[in-house]
């Protein structure tokens, strides 16, 4: 039996840890190359409705909590990393549920890569910034991409299953 895969042939813990892994990558570079390329505050124009953006949020969506005294750092961290703990525990318990596995895989990279923005830095750092005719969404990255993406598949999950009846 492969690593990868599970005894009943679904895919196996070490493939989404994998993938949240490269998840925490990918969003680890992205967020590299805007710390060497913007100073904070800068924004780059792409399109009629995307901007690249240097942005530093000590809070959690939508800048929640970004006003405390600095306790939501580590609350920050520790929530990532006991989320992280029961994903992993979800995943080897659930393995062929395969869309599931998906959307909580994405929910623990996004999570985590969020998680090492704080250690490294004691804040996230955002840069994609969507706009339309003067509205303007809060700015996020790719592990905010991520974890949204997990949970409308959690949501789509869970929906699938209802009318499965069961």
């Amino acid at each position: 039996m492969s690593a990868a895969r599970s005894s009943s042939g679904a895919p196996g813990l070490a493939l989404w840890l994998g993938l949240a892994l490269l998840v925490i990558v990918l969003d680890q570079f992205t967020k590299t190359l805007i710390l060497g390329y913007f100073q904070l505050g800068d924004s780059r124009h792409v399109t009629s409705f995307f901007n690249l953006v240097r942005v530093h949020n000590s809070g959690a969506a939508f800048s929640f909590l970004a006003g405390a005294a600095g306790w939501q750092r580590w609350f920050f961290v520790a929530l990532g990393i006991v989320a992280a703990g029961f994903i992993a525990w979800m995943l080897h318990r659930h393995p062929t549920q395969k869309l599931f596995c998906f959307a909580v895989t994405m929910i623990m990279g996004g999570a985590l890569g969020n998680v090492v923005d704080r250690l490294l830095h004691g804040h996230v750092v955002d840069f994609i910034q969507l706009h339309w005719r003067g509205w303007y969404f809060p700015s996020f990255n790719l592990a905010d991409s991520a974890i949204t993406l997990g949970a409308a598949l959690l949501i789509a999950d869970e929906l699938r299953r209802v009318r499965r009846g069961g």
